[in-house]
């Protein structure tokens, strides 16, 4: 299934995209006095009912998809059934925590320089800068022409993770979903510079805070369950600037397969239904290249990862 939140209250609402490529508002579409109309009311409280909420979707879906025209005609004059254009959020629009991979694959190290790490890092990304497909994100005054994109595709949890081996690791995986890593690159100079081990914490404290600014996680536009994704090291990455390929690359580049990924920061955090890993960039960002390839305003990335979805997404320079 292809599940989906709709930007129509604050918050959103889940919905589900049909095999037509009309988005289904689950909620209205629930069956008056049946389990249906129980059904939790985010996307994040589905997965947190587990196996018995993701069923109770298909449920929904699988009955809509056998209705006749005219039973569907009817459930779009409801508002139950919506255009494949209806404006989304991201799918998990408020994470508890999203933790976000580091030097992940091979391409991405060699063109930054860097060693093959002996183990997974990264980092904690804050849930506020997480923004849907579509929206325009305001490149920020402090490094507006420094900003770089870094396509991903994301791991989203399904049940409660904490401490568990690689080998049981997938069994906690509710599906998966596309960002954006937007990076500013103001203090990766300061990496390099570094001469003491204080001097290189605080650069890459800032290196880190550079991807803060409001709007540098955009998500989506689906979240793919689980089930339809066999392997998630053999999927094509792809990000386009204004329609030219930056970046390709298959997840079979991982340093780390995606089990070890979560199995090692499980370690440390404990993941709850509706948590993002985002499983780090390949090769070809914007920073590696020479001459380099900052965004500007008016540019559009896209970020596709096959059988998941594209996200895009256009940048704008801030008002003042």
């Amino acid at each position: 299934m292809k599940l989906v939140t709709l930007d129509c209250v604050p918050g959103g609402q889940p919905g589900a995209v049909l095999e037509s490529g009309e988005i289904l508002h689950l909620a209205r579409a629930a069956a008056p006095g049946t389990a249906e109309t129980w059904l939790p009311p985010r996307l994040r409280d589905i997965l947190a009912a587990g196996q018995e909420g993701l069923d109770l979707v298909r449920r929904i879906v699988e009955r809509v998809e056998g209705l006749d025209e005219t039973e569907r005609h009817a459930l779009r004059a409801q508002g139950g059934l919506l255009p494949a254009d209806t404006r989304l959020l991201a799918p998990l629009p408020d994470p508890n925590l999203i933790v976000s991979v580091g030097q992940a694959y091979r391409s991405h190290v060699a063109e930054m320089k860097g060693n093959l790490p002996k183990e997974p890092h990264g980092f904690l990304k804050s849930p506020t800068v997480i923004t849907g497909p579509e929206a325009e994100i305001a490149l920020p005054p402090q490094a507006a022409d420094l900003v770089d994109f870094e396509g991903e595709l994301c791991v989203v949890i399904g049940r409660t993770c904490h401490n568990v081996t690689e080998a049981e690791a997938m069994r906690y995986v509710a599906g998966y979903t596309v960002t954006n890593d937007l990076s500013a690159r103001d203090a990766v100079p300061m990496i390099g510079a570094a001469k003491t081990t204080p001097d290189a914490r605080v650069a890459w404290d800032h290196v880190h805070m550079d991807k803060q600014y409001p709007g540098f996680a955009p998500m989506g536009p689906v979240m793919v369950t689980a089930d339809e994704i066999a392997d998630p090291g053999d999927l094509t990455l792809t990000t386009r600037v204004n329609g030219a390929v930056m970046q390709q690359a298959n997840t079979s580049d991982f340093i780390f397969p995606v089990a070890r990924v979560i199995s090692y920061f499980s370690h440390w955090y404990t993941l709850r239904p509706g948590d993002i890993i985002s499983t780090g960039t390949p090769g070809g960002v914007g920073y590696g290249r020479d001459p380099k390839v900052l965004l500007r305003p008016g540019d559009v990335v896209e970020v596709e990862v096959s059988r998941v979805g594209t996200l895009r997404n256009r940048f704008v320079a801030k008002p003042h």
